[in-house]
């Protein structure tokens, strides 16, 4: 979920389902509600990640037609992304 479908039926709908919407609401909502910063800075840094995941031509591509081959490129990608250095 995210602010662009934060809307009071979809935010519901969410949390009849089971989840816990974290996303901030938008500055014109006249009922604000409080979220948790924390979860929603590391909701961004997943999202990064798949972006990041998804820019590597051999996940986007899906060049191992076998389940297993694909599972194997993801987890090369996912080691070359935790050796990778952070700039701090």
């Amino acid at each position: 979920m995210d602010r662009a479908y934060e809307g009071d039926e979809t935010r519901q709908l969410a949390m009849d389902l089971g989840f816990a919407p974290i996303v901030p609401p938008k500055i014109n909502r006249i009922r604000s509600w409080s979220y948790n910063k924390q979860l929603y800075r590391r909701r961004n840094e997943i999202e990064r990640l798949f972006r990041r995941l998804k820019g590597l031509r051999r996940v986007f591509s899906r060049y191992g037609k076998l389940d297993v081959m694909f599972a194997a490129s993801i987890h090369f990608a996912l080691i070359a992304e935790a050796l990778r250095p952070t700039i701090v």
